[in-house]
């Protein structure tokens, strides 16, 4: 495949991602946290970054843009409806759009609930979709702007890809998501496993990002609302999988 994703961390528990292409030399970076780290990889590897792809507002994945186009010439791209709060863009996307970024389509998905302008980027040459917070690795981001509903649909949304999907999410929080799951999926022995395997993982300070979208669907407890051992556990049987994500969500705030 001639797509490569670089993990690349940041800060103290964030990620940003390089796509590169090695038939066009060209590479997109997705999110900022800070830029030491993200040049060096780029340095390392040889790769000269030419796009910018924003996923949401916050700082800790914009905050290094400054230095990353003092050190390479790139396009910026972000949500429009978020024009107004993210670095000067050159190009601002509407829910939904495509482009094209070395010769292979980008669909840009609208997946409002963490921020309301929170964009994610599907790369089907890449298998891979770049969610930062919105769907994480056993988790989802919180609602600081959006709605349970909002939120709901932006993961079913997400859940509509193909199941073997790499999905690129933006922080290291896998294993306090890991401890929360398994209260409200005790029983369910994919999310067991998974468990120690994040447990395994972060004692030799590995990265638990990316995944995939199958083992998300199948331990993620914010995917498993129509789940009917997780609904009579919340005693929910008869509720929307709307509610049973809100509640979900609910309980992990309070975690």
């Amino acid at each position: 495949m001639a797509l490569e994703i670089a993990t690349i961390p940041c800060l103290s528990d964030n990620y940003a991602f390089l796509l590169h292409d090695s038939e066009t030399g060209e590479t997109a970076l997705i999110d900022v946290p800070e830029s030491a780290p993200i040049l060096q990889a780029a340095q390392e590897r040889g790769w000269k970054i030419s796009e910018v792809w924003i996923t949401h507002h916050h700082d800790d994945h914009v905050q290094g843009l400054g230095d990353i186009l003092n050190a390479h010439k790139a396009t910026v791209r972000g949500a429009a409806k978020d024009k107004h709060r993210l670095p000067p863009l050159d190009v601002a996307h509407d829910g939904e759009d495509q482009f094209e970024f070395a010769g292979h389509k980008v669909q840009v998905l609208d997946v409002p609930g963490h921020t309301i302008g929170h964009i994610a980027y599907y790369v089907a040459a890449a298998g891979a979709v770049f969610t930062a917070d919105s769907l994480m690795a056993l988790g989802c981001g919180r609602l600081f702007e959006g709605s349970a509903e909002q939120m709901w649909g932006s993961l079913s949304r997400l859940m509509a890809l193909p199941a073997d999907t790499i999905v690129c999410s933006g922080h290291e929080y896998t294993a306090s998501n890991a401890k929360f799951a398994l209260t409200i999926d005790p029983h369910n022995t994919e999310l067991i496993s998974r468990s120690d395997a994040i447990a395994a993982a972060r004692a030799a300070d590995k990265a638990t990002v990316p995944s995939t979208l199958a083992l998300e669907m199948a331990t993620n407890p914010f995917l498993r609302a129509s789940d009917p051992d997780i609904r009579a556990r919340l005693g929910m049987t008869d509720a929307r999988d709307v509610e049973v994500f809100a509640e979900i969500r609910a309980r992990k705030d309070a975690f």
